[in-house]
């Protein structure tokens, strides 16, 4: 009897011990577990954040921007004491003015007990922080702005936040996450084509509004019902491009260095050796792969010259600019520099210097693009300083979410409104979609020329001046 006692006990304690081992992964790796048990999160240090961590207020995702208001503001909303959280966020934004994660998490706490209607924003946290904080103030102006004036039929608005790391398994399984809570109407993402791509068909099969700000692939239009997108398509941008290469710049023998692993890349380089040879302009077949474990910036430009190109397409994948930023310093302002959207980042300034000076890029957007729109001065006052395209873009992604959810607050009754010509105004003037779910626009072209904007000797200036 005693050792059957013993045996029962021991299977007991392995029971108990087990569970409290599930519990424990459970609070690890689930935000919405720490904010019931009433802790902080672990992830709030000078650590990268968990892929697919997804975060009202009770995690600080964006750990560069810590500080010990803002831990107090996270700790306060997880134990749902709002007006502590909105004390120390306020606080924690009189230290950093420009963390656009404070001051959603502010507006959350601000909104927490009254009704509200609530959307989600997926970025490249770990993968980019310069492109997810760009993302972020977009959503967050546009938060701020909307309750600020009421909200949305009387219901304010919340924005919920999480990183893809610009990955695709993540970005599926956020993807899912998103669809399966109720509560969230809408998402405002992704960064990525392929990440976009990689989630479409689970927004499409879950009836849950996606709008991405920056993905430009040619595979994303026409993706599904519920898949839109504020940014020209990839074939809007060729086309700019390649008018201007031949018909301006008159250059006869052009070579592309792109990333054959990303689907924006390979988009924008088909249709732009498409529209080039249409217009008897040459392409100039060079082994230039951003992707290729032997890419070799000295020998793709050594190649180009020796084919007698005069200009280079830089066509990158977002997560290679600093490969397409040695092609230009290889290239010792040799031959006329050509690129897209994807590089107008603080980061090309940064890196490139003089060797992208005289780089002419498209954008969607650019502060002097649209004379009159409040915009970029209302950014410049919250943010304290110029914003970025993808800033424009993901504002009107929210502001096209907004205008949809004051005509009905459902999943469904959303989608019905963007698809049926809805027109908000943004940005970039008026927005509205395209039946295959393009947004209805054009791209501008910017070119590098020096300048203290930026801080770092350059800016992107449009070329029209």
């Amino acid at each position: 009897m005693t050792q059957q006692h013993e045996f029962k006990l021991i299977i007991y304690s392995l029971f108990i011990t087990a569970g409290m081992l599930m519990i424990g992964y459970w609070w690890l790796t689930d935000p919405y577990a720490r904010a019931l048990t009433g802790f902080p999160s672990p992830f709030n240090q000078n650590q990268t954040p968990p892929v697919s961590a997804i975060s009202l207020g009770g995690t600080i995702l964006v750990t560069a921007d810590t500080n010990s208001d803002k831990e107090a503001g996270v700790e306060a909303f997880v134990r749902g004491d709002f007006t502590t959280a909105v004390a120390k966020f306020q606080s924690s934004l009189q230290q950093h003015p420009n963390d656009p994660e404070a001051l959603i998490y502010l507006n959350n706490a601000r909104v927490a007990a009254l009704p509200h209607l609530k959307i989600a924003v997926s970025v490249p946290i770990g993968a980019n922080l310069n492109v997810a904080l760009e993302i972020l103030r977009g959503v967050a102006q546009a938060q701020e702005e909307v309750n600020r004036y009421g909200g949305i039929n009387g219901n304010l608005l919340q924005v919920e936040i999480a990183n893809d790391n610009n990955d695709p398994n993540a970005a599926r399984e956020l993807a899912g996450e998103f669809v399966s809570d109720s509560t969230v109407l809408a998402v405002v993402g992704h960064n990525s084509s392929d990440v976009s791509i990689a989630a479409a068909s689970i927004y499409q099969h879950g009836g849950l509004v996606t709008i991405s700000p920056t993905s430009t692939a040619k595979e994303l239009t026409g993706i599904g019902s519920y898949i839109f997108r504020t940014v020209p398509s990839s074939s809007v941008e060729a086309k700019t491009l390649a008018d201007y290469a031949i018909k301006t710049a008159r250059l006869t023998n052009i070579t592309i260095c792109a990333d054959s692993q990303d689907k924006a890349s390979k988009s924008v380089t088909k249709e732009f050796t498409s529209y080039v040879e249409a217009d008897r302009g040459k392409i100039t077949r060079t082994n230039c792969d951003f992707s290729n474990p032997n890419f070799s910036p000295d020998r793709a430009v050594s190649q180009a010259n020796s084919a007698g190109a005069d200009g280079i397409l830089l066509v990158p994948s977002v997560n290679k600019l600093g490969q397409a930023v040695e092609i230009a310093r290889s290239n010792k302002s040799r031959l006329l520099i050509l690129s897209y959207s994807v590089m107008y980042t603080f980061k090309t300034l940064q890196l490139g210097q003089g060797n992208v000076n005289g780089m002419v890029l498209t954008v969607p957007w650019h502060p002097k693009a649209f004379p009159g729109n409040p915009f970029p001065n209302n950014a410049a006052k919250l943010w304290g300083g110029q914003v970025s395209w993808r800033t424009a873009e993901s504002y009107d992604a929210t502001q096209a979410i907004i205008s949809g959810l004051k005509q009905s607050n459902t999943r469904n009754g959303l989608q019905e409104a963007l698809s049926n010509r809805l027109r908000a105004y943004g940005a970039t003037g008026t927005i509205k979609f395209l039946p295959d779910g393009d947004r209805a626009g054009a791209v501008m072209l910017v070119r590098v020329d020096p300048g203290n904007k930026s801080d770092t000797g350059y800016d992107f200036v449009p070329l029209s001046e």
